[in-house]
């Protein structure tokens, strides 16, 4: 299994470890320079025997760490008591303050962040300049990951401001492409797909997938569902409408509530997941009730990797979609056509309804209907239109 990686609050505090063990201080801490404030960040031990703690702040101008940025104070004190000029803070003698290390964190924009600090309550004459370009090297580290960690907030900020935007004004738009008996050719289904019309122009995968980085997730696909079921009147009956849906958003019963009094004989669920679900056996009782009521339950990306066999091993769909890198290539390469040949021939015999995506030519579909699939799309068959083209 892969070693997660490790978060910037691991890894600036294991740089205060490994600075205050080296120097041997009893304390060592991260502070930010903030609206005339000197504000505690990481705290190194979290029960440290000054009882400084995580958020704790004072005036920035009566701190060490604002006279040693600017000058004041030198960076390396052997015994802070001994000095004029730290007689007025009156942590001096407070706490006591002994010995004390401190250098300023540097931003790649050149911004003082705030202070890289160690100290103890007793002296230790022992300390060099070997020490302070030790701990200079730490507070650069620091630096890179305080900036790499401001980056992705912002990238956050960024990312959560526009989704909002996207859903309280609903800025996206509900395609439906046709899906297309083999045999017969008559278009028995529709599935519905997003696309979002706000810049910068991404995919829609990219898009839902930014939506579950800052939390919006099932809000999001709440929206589409709603505004795509909202159509299902219109598509000519007895033709169903394929929509799509995370197990995140099952679970959390979003789909129900989109689904509501909608007639389910004529709905297909599409599970989008390209990874491992943790949790089947919840999904299984979810959509239970509702497939005893006529849903029928899609898993797409089969070919595509291992994480679509484990859905259709465990939630046992009534159609198995082939995903379209297996199309793409099944006219031409004999080892996709042989794995197509197989998926279809297991979806039979678990009484599964094959669909094949991304048809494009009429050699793929030639080959499609001699291996027996069932339905296909793609855009040989129809592209992606609006509902008032198709109706």
């Amino acid at each position: 299994m892969p070693l997660s990686p490790l978060s910037t609050d691991d890894l600036v505090l294991s740089a205060l470890h490994s600075m205050r063990t080296l120097v041997g201080m009893e304390v060592a801490f991260v502070s930010q320079f903030k609206k005339g404030r000197r504000i505690f960040r990481y705290v190194e031990p979290l029960d440290n025997p000054v009882a400084l703690h995580v958020g704790d702040s004072d005036p920035l101008e009566e701190s060490y760490c604002h006279r040693i940025a600017t000058g004041q104070l030198p960076e390396l004190m052997h015994d802070a008591r001994l000095l004029d000029a730290t007689q007025d803070i009156a942590a001096t003698l407070a706490l006591p303050v002994g010995a004390h290390l401190s250098v300023p964190i540097r931003l790649s924009d050149g911004d003082v962040y705030g202070e890289f600090c160690c100290f103890s309550r007793t002296a230790d004459p022992t300390l060099d300049a070997r020490d302070v370009e030790t701990m200079r090297c730490f507070a650069d580290i620091t630096a890179k990951f305080i900036d790499q960690q401001a980056r992705e907030e912002q990238r956050r900020d960024e990312l959560l401001s526009r989704h909002t935007a996207v859903l309280q004004a609903q800025r996206f738009s509900i395609v439906y492409q046709p899906i297309v008996h083999l045999d017969s050719g008559r278009i028995v289904g529709y599935e519905a797909l997003t696309r979002f019309l706000d810049e910068p122009v991404r995919t829609p995968d990219v898009w839902f997938a930014e939506a579950a980085e800052v939390g919006l997730q099932q809000a999001l696909e709440r929206a589409v569902l709603t505004k795509a079921l909202s159509q299902l009147e219109r598509l000519p009956a007895p033709s169903y409408l394929s929509i799509n849906a995370s197990p995140e958003t099952v679970l959390a019963g979003a789909l129900q509530q989109a689904l509501g009094d909608y007639p389910l004989e004529r709905i297909v669920l599409e599970l989008t997941e390209h990874t491992l679900v943790h949790d089947y056996p919840g999904i299984v009782e979810v959509l239970s009730p509702l497939r005893k009521r006529g849903l029928r339950l899609a898993v797409d990306d089969a070919g595509a990797g291992f994480a679509s066999f484990r859905h259709i091993v465990e939630l046992h769909p009534d159609i198995i979609k082939l995903d379209n890198s297996l199309i793409r290539q099944i006219d031409t390469h004999q080892g996709y056509r042989a794995l197509a040949d197989a998926l279809i021939r297991f979806a039979h015999q678990t009484g599964s309804v094959v669909i094949a995506e991304g048809v494009e030519t009429q050699a793929q579909r030639t080959i499609l209907k001699s291996l027996q699939a069932d339905e296909a799309q793609g855009y040989l068959l129809g592209r992606p239109a609006p509902i008032d083209t198709l109706v």
